[in-house]
């Protein structure tokens, strides 16, 4: 729910600084400006931490799209580590 609705905000045609849509969403929703902070920034904590713990899974994220590592760039950035680790 409040994932589509900041969803609907930002599909305005107002630009708005993210801090006033969090805290039009807090308000709307009788929440606090960190609990719909946490909630909209989740989803990305979340495709950092798949990567991170270098499993590279795709993650789909509804309205956003499909966030996935290439391979072959996947490839080349191993290597290069390796070369650099190796120095």
């Amino acid at each position: 729910m409040i994932l589509q609705d900041g969803i609907q905000l930002l599909k305005t045609k107002f630009k708005m600084d993210k801090r006033i849509i969090i805290q039009k969403l807090a308000t709307k929703h009788s929440l606090s400006f960190k609990k719909v902070e946490d909630i909209v920034y989740y989803q990305f904590k979340y495709v950092s931490k798949v990567f991170k713990d270098k499993k590279f899974e795709s993650v789909r994220l509804p309205y956003l799209g499909k966030f996935h590592v290439v391979p072959g760039r996947l490839d080349y950035l191993q290597k290069n580590e390796r070369s650099n680790n190796s120095k």
